[in-house]
């Protein structure tokens, strides 16, 4: 391989593993700062999704870009300040709030926040879970119940959110005793993504 293909090569790891780093610590940070400031939450989206899935299979877990926090809509206030005190800003983007980077306001980077309690849209059959259903998987990370968060990947059903159900199916996270459990929409798409993975 010619030394600037190889240079090249390296520089993009590089960047890609800074990437991944700039995730962590963004979770980390806001984490920290919200326990410290007694705010409860739970991560939901694909980092709950790798939590989970790191208690069957480290290997199999898959990474992400996205910070995704459950919040209950009355804590914001005290959420906010504890976010400042750590450099994110509140911002809502077309109706969507997110802490963002004060040095680096960027959406893409943005840490997005869902209210518990609440349907993230009006069609959607359930609200998102209670800030009570979560769970403590990894020192200071409370991570939504695996229940609760198959049904938000449920309600979602974008291809990033089959793509993680079926990561949860691949580990036997999530298995065929759940169908009963949910509103007739929802369980024929579990149904569907189950039944394709031979399971």
């Amino acid at each position: 391989m010619p030394s600037s293909t190889l240079s090249a090569t390296n520089n993009l790891w590089d960047r890609y593993l800074m990437a991944l780093q700039d995730v962590t610590n963004r979770l980390n940070r806001i984490t920290r700062a919200l326990e410290e400031a007694g705010v409860d939450y739970a991560l939901v989206g694909g980092q709950a999704v790798a939590l989970w899935v790191a208690t069957k299979d480290p290997e199999a877990v898959r990474t992400t870009k996205d910070v995704d926090l459950l919040l209950r809509r009355e804590d914001l206030s005290r959420a906010r300040a504890a976010a400042l005190a750590v450099d994110f800003e509140y911002l809502e983007v077309v109706s969507v709030g997110m802490f963002l980077e004060r040095t680096d306001p960027n959406p893409r980077k943005g840490i997005h926040l869902l209210w518990a309690g609440e349907k993230v849209r009006p069609d959607y059959p359930l609200p998102s879970p209670s800030i009570d259903e979560r769970e403590l998987l990894a020192p200071g990370k409370y991570v939504v119940s695996l229940a609760g968060l198959i049904c938000m990947k449920l309600m979602s059903n974008r291809d990033q959110d089959r793509v993680h159900l079926r990561d949860m199916i691949d580990v036997d996270l999530v298995q065929r005793d759940m169908l009963p459990t949910l509103p007739p929409e929802l369980a024929n798409r579990l149904g569907t993504l189950l039944t394709e993975a031979g399971r």
